[in-house]
């Protein structure tokens, strides 16, 4: 059952004791807010704060992927020797490569914007134990606690892949 946040947010719930934040719901962070370790977890602040940390990411992924198309279709096509060629297409491989990896990257950010929607974001995807304010600080699009990460890449490992 949800119910409406202690703070009279609207739009902010409570459910399982845990706060989902809405997209459309804006709250105003003080300037320089970092969430802290005397807060609650994953409060409706701490859930802004990782959203439009998220969000910033976002748009400067996107607008670096749009700069590289950009470049790619204002590139001169016929170029002198083979060799400027070959320098120019292994230039192109690496730009589309790093467009690939960005693209995956932004859906990563996007499935945590979700997280965030739904009350799941902070909260480890295997164990539901929370993956704590330093590890999501460093990578916000964290979906396991640090230890069901290091046990996912034991198994890897032992797995071979």
């Amino acid at each position: 059952m949800a119910i409406v946040a202690p703070n009279n947010e609207p739009g902010i719930t409570k459910e399982d004791g845990r706060y989902a934040l809405p997209a459309t719901v804006v709250i105003d962070l003080p300037k320089g807010y970092k969430p802290g370790p005397d807060e609650e977890y994953m409060n409706p602040r701490q859930l802004a704060y990782f959203r439009d940390k998220l969000r910033t990411w976002r748009d400067q992924l996107v607008e670096e992927s749009r700069q590289t198309i950009d470049n790619l279709r204002g590139e001169v096509r016929d170029v002198g020797d083979e060799a400027e060629r070959a320098t120019r297409e292994t230039e192109n491989s690496l730009e589309l490569r790093t467009r690939d990896r960005y693209r995956k990257l932004i859906s990563k950010i996007d499935k945590a914007l979700r997280r965030i929607e739904e009350g799941r974001y902070g909260f480890c995807e295997e164990t539901d134990e929370e993956i704590g304010v330093e590890r999501l600080e460093a990578r916000p699009i964290a979906t396991l606690s640090l230890d069901a990460q290091e046990r996912r890449e034991h198994l890897q490992k032992q797995m071979g892949d």
